[in-house]
C-alpha cells in the first residue's frame, strides 16, 4: 500500500488537532480574528507542507510550533504597524502646525473632491505618489501622451475649481502654483 492521500492526510490531522489549534493561538491572541488569522495560517501552512507532517502525537506538536512562528510573525507585523502608525501621527501633526490657516485646507479639500474620480487619481499619482507620466501611463495602461494630455485637463479643472473658492495659490509658494501649471 502506497503512501496516504494528501488530502485525505490533512484532513485527518485537522479533524484530529483543529479543537488542539484554536485553543492554543485563542490563548495567545488578544480577539477572535486574530486567532482565526493564526489558525487559518496555521492550517495553510500545513496544507502545504503535509508530506513534513509527523505521524501521530508528533503532528500536533509540529502544528503548535507553526501556530508559535505565525503567532509571531502577526506580533511583529502588528509592531511595524503600531510603529507606523505613530510615526504617521508624528508626521501629519508636524506637517499640520507648518500649513495654512484651516478654512484655506478645507477649501483646497473640498475644491480637489469636486473634481471627478479620475482627475482626483491622475493629480493623487503625480503629487502623493511622485509618478512621472511614464510611470503613470503604466499605472492606467494608457500611452504617454494621453497621460500628458489628461493631466494637463485635471490641472485645469483644479485651477478652476481653487479659482472659484477664491485661493491664493501664490502663498502656498513656487511648488504648487508649478504642479497645478504642470510645470513639475
Amino acid at each position: 500500500m502506497g503512501p496516504p492521500d494528501p488530502r485525505q492526510r490533512f484532513e485527518q490531522i485537522y479533524m484530529a488537532h483543529y479543537a488542539d489549534l484554536l485553543g492554543y493561538v485563542r490563548r495567545r491572541t488578544e480577539c477572535a480574528d486574530d486567532a482565526a488569522d493564526a489558525l487559518s495560517e496555521t492550517f495553510t501552512t500545513a496544507w502545504r507542507r503535509v508530506r513534513d507532517i509527523p505521524e501521530g502525537e508528533q503532528a500536533r506538536l509540529w502544528l503548535y510550533g507553526v501556530a508559535r512562528l505565525v503567532l509571531a510573525n502577526q506580533r511583529r507585523g502588528q509592531a511595524r504597524r503600531g510603529a507606523l502608525a505613530a510615526r504617521l501621527r508624528e508626521e501629519l501633526a508636524t506637517w499640520d502646525q507648518g500649513q495654512r490657516p484651516h478654512q484655506d485646507s478645507r477649501a483646497i479639500r473640498e475644491a480637489f473632491r469636486r473634481l471627478s474620480p479620475d482627475d482626483r487619481e491622475l493629480l493623487s499619482l503625480v503629487s502623493w505618489e511622485g509618478l512621472d507620466t511614464a510611470q503613470i501611463a503604466t499605472v492606467l495602461g494608457c500611452s504617454r501622451g494621453a497621460v500628458r494630455l489628461r493631466l494637463h485637463r485635471a490641472r485645469k479643472r483644479l485651477a478652476r475649481e481653487l479659482d472659484a473658492a477664491d485661493l491664493d495659490l501664490v502663498a502656498y509658494g513656487p511648488r504648487a502654483v508649478a504642479l497645478l501649471k504642470g510645470q513639475s
